[in-house]
Parts: C-alpha cells; sequence; structure tokens
C-alpha cells in the first residue's frame, strides 16, 4: 500500500500522529478512519492487517493515535470518552479539508462505540462497522475495577493496562456513566457491522448482541469465530478487513475515476510494515507476494518463486490447450505440477562460486481427455515452447534504473 504520515490538531491543539494508507494501484473508491482500542495505537497488528486488506480493494484508510497515546500530544490521564469522540471528528474534518469525507467509520473495542458516537455526527458517513465493541462505553470499567473506589476517593489513580501504567481520573469514569449508546443506535439510521468473536474473554459476545438488537436496519452480524480480542492472529485481523470491505461495497457510491497511470505492465509496491507483504499490479489485476512466516514474511501470498513457477505452469496449460485446439485434439483438462530448486551443475569444479548451481524447475504435466499415445508425447514436445519457457532459456537483460 501508498502511505503518507500525516498530522492534525484536535479541538484543544494538540498535533494527533496519523497514518494515511492509499490504493497502489487507484485514486480511492471511499475513505474510511479507523479508531484503535482502548489505551492502544494505530501501529497495532491487527489494525495494519485491516488496513491493508480495505486498501486492496480501493479503500483509504486513516489510522491515527487518540490524544496521550502512540506518537500524537497531550495527557491520556486528561481524555476521556467524549475526547476520544472529538478526535475523531477532528480526523474527519482532516480527511474533508485536505482529501474526501469519511463514508466508512471502523472501531475496534472501545473505538467501536467512539465511532458509533461519531457517525452520529457526520452526515458524510454512509456505514459503520465494528469490531469486538462495548454495547456501551461503561463496559470498559471492568479494566479499571481493582482501582475503581481509589478513582472515586481520590480523583485518580494509576492502573495496569496491557502491561501499562495509565493515570486514569474520576472525571473520565463520570463521562463513561454519562453515554446511552443505545439511543444513539436506535436514531443512527446508518448500516452497520457488527464483528465480534464468542470467545472473546475482553469484550464478551452479549455486547454484540444488544448492539445489534438496538440498531436499525439495515444491520449485519459476523462472528468471528477462535480469534481473541485482540485479533493477534493475522489471519483473523486480515478477515476481518475482508469482510468489511466486501459489506460496505454495497453502500458507497464509486464513480468512475481515471486510475493511476504508468507505463510499465506490472507494479509492485513494498512499504516499510513488519513483514514482506508485497502489492502487485499486473495489467488490472491485484496479486499479493509474500515470504513464509519462517523468514518473517505473513504468508498472505506465494513467495516470488513461487510466482515464477506458477508463470511456468500457466504458460504451459495455455499453450497446450492451444495447440490441442487448433489440432482438434480431445484434450479436456491440463494440470502441471512443479518445483522450483536450485541444483549443483554436475560437472562443478569449484562448487562454492555462484555460478556452480542451476535454477531447476520439476514439471508434471497431466493430460485428461481421449487422446492417443502419439498425441500426448507430441504435447509434452509441445510443453517446451511454450512462451515462458523459451525466457527462461534465453538471454535475459534487465535494465534497471531510479524512477
Amino acid at each position: 500500500m501508498k502511505f503518507k504520515k500525516v498530522a492534525f490538531t484536535n479541538r484543544n491543539g494538540y498535533n494527533l500522529a496519523a497514518r494515511l494508507e492509499l490504493p497502489v494501484d487507484q485514486y480511492p473508491i471511499a475513505y474510511a478512519i479507523f479508531a484503535h482500542v482502548f489505551t492502544g495505537n494505530k501501529n497495532l497488528s491487527a489494525t495494519r492487517h485491516i488496513s491493508r486488506a480495505l486498501t486492496m480493494d480501493g479503500i483509504a484508510v486513516l489510522r491515527f493515535d487518540f490524544t496521550g497515546l502512540g506518537e500524537s500530544e497531550g495527557d491520556f490521564a486528561d481524555t476521556t470518552f467524549t475526547s476520544n469522540v472529538d478526535d475523531l471528528m477532528a480526523a474527519a474534518e482532516f480527511l474533508e479539508t485536505h482529501y474526501e469525507a469519511p463514508s466508512i467509520l471502523i472501531g475496534h473495542s472501545l473505538g467501536g462505540a467512539a465511532v458509533i458516537f461519531a457517525a452520529d455526527r457526520l452526515a458524510s458517513v454512509r456505514a459503520v462497522a465494528t469490531i469486538g465493541a462495548p454495547s456501551e462505553p461503561k463496559h470498559v470499567q471492568h479494566l479499571l475495577r481493582d482501582k475503581l473506589e481509589d478513582i472515586q476517593a481520590e480523583g485518580k489513580a494509576m492502573v495496569h493496562i496491557g502491561g501499562r501504567e495509565f493515570t486514569i481520573k474520576r472525571a473520565f469514569l463520570h463521562d463513561l456513566n454519562s453515554k446511552n449508546m443505545f439511543k444513539i443506535l436506535a436514531d443512527l439510521r446508518k448500516p452497520i457491522l457488527v464483528l465480534h468473536s464468542p470467545q472473546d474473554r475482553t469484550v464478551e459476545i452479549e455486547n454484540a448482541a444488544q448492539i445489534y438488537h438496538a440498531a436499525r436496519h439495515p444491520k449485519s452480524f459476523i462472528t468471528l469465530d477462535g480469534a481473541n480480542h485482540m485479533l493477534t492472529n493475522k489471519k483473523d485481523a486480515a478477515y476481518v478487513g475482508n469482510v468489511i470491505a466486501t459489506w460496505v461495497s454495497r453502500y458507497i457510491v464509486q464513480e468512475e475515476e481515471e486510475p493511476l497511470r504508468t507505463d510499465r505492465q506490472v507494479v509492485v509496491r513494498l512499504d516499510n510494515e513488519p513483514g514482506y507483504t508485497t502489492e502487485i499490479l499486473a495489467g488490472i489485476h491485484k496479486l499479493i507476494a509474500d515470504e513464509p512466516g519462517s523468514v518473517g514474511g505473513n504468508d498472505f501470498g506465494p513467495d516470488p518463486y513461487g510466482f515464477l513457477s506458477a508463470s511456468l505452469g500457466a504458460c504451459t496449460a495455455m499453450t497446450l490447450k492451444m495447440y490441442a485446439k487448433r489440432k482438434k485434439w480431445p484434450l479436456e483438462e491440463v494440470t502441471v505440477h512443479l518445483n522450483h530448486f536450485k541444483r549443483y551443475v554436475d560437472d562443478c569444479h569449484d562448487c562454492e562460486k555462484s555460478n556452480s548451481k542451476l535454477d531447476h524447475f520439476e514439471r508434471v504435466i497431466e493430460l485428461e481427455g481421449d487422446l492417443t499415445a502419439e498425441q500426448k508425447a507430441r504435447l509434452l514436445e509441445i510443453a517446451d515452447r511454450c512462451p515462458v519457457h523459451r525466457t527462461l532459456h534465453a538471454e535475459v537483460r534487465v535494465d534497471t534504473v531510479l524512477a
């Protein structure tokens, strides 16, 4: 994905750090704002993977740190749920001023409650998605239960959340208890998608049921069976992003936009996010390349040699079909199995040299159809004539320049 580090000012004059992620191949079909979990930040693993899935589907995502968290200015101790909603409003104003007003709000945990309140105030928002959200903001008090009496008595107390210390003030609790989310939901009249795991031990699944029943149609619920509250399994987070992208397409009006142009056939982009998940635009087709987890990748797609093998296999199958069709032979199906590895040259004298190994492709072809032995033998010969096979055997030159 493409991204820009941006910042905007909230109503209290603090600069809030943000990251705007954009589709690699087109102008965004819509802009979304992502609200992170309570005491979290914009760079949590789940937030990153959900955003990536959305940008792959053409949706730009602004994810930012709430006041006093991550890289944003301000003191978290002075924040409230109301100030979180105000931060969301500031984020929306930033997008509207510099890009386009947000039409999608997505919130995780308490951020899910915050986007519901913000959506009620933002006319541009056409769809809302919550992930593991509480049905009432005051639900977050269960994280503070050991310190609630101290906060009420002393006006503030230090609490431990997620292995970190935060100061929580009495005003924060009073603000939480003043919010009636059920009334907001009853009056919202905007499409809402509720995603929640039945195994969530931080915000129980009953919260999802209460949100769903309080909301008006159109409303949808997706169970995240097996996922934990923080979506620490990257596959769960990617699934959430893909589901939201598909669901929201029903509510976002997509105007015909002029795509970003390039005089190249393929565009490949890899950003500085952890891992090696790489976006590919081949013509009009979107692909993902990656590395396996054993070498630090996310395993969201084939590795580069997997694509190279696939290219040889696809070209082989297409060439055989074209040839059989021209000959009017009864070829019904072609399956090509491939392995790629490096093998030492049989007669190498110095096997430590880099050119002592050859790239070796093992190709096994299955042919289905009422073919004679002679026809099968001929098709096996034709397999070696496919264009990619010839390219691999030809002298290849790659000219590389800086853009």
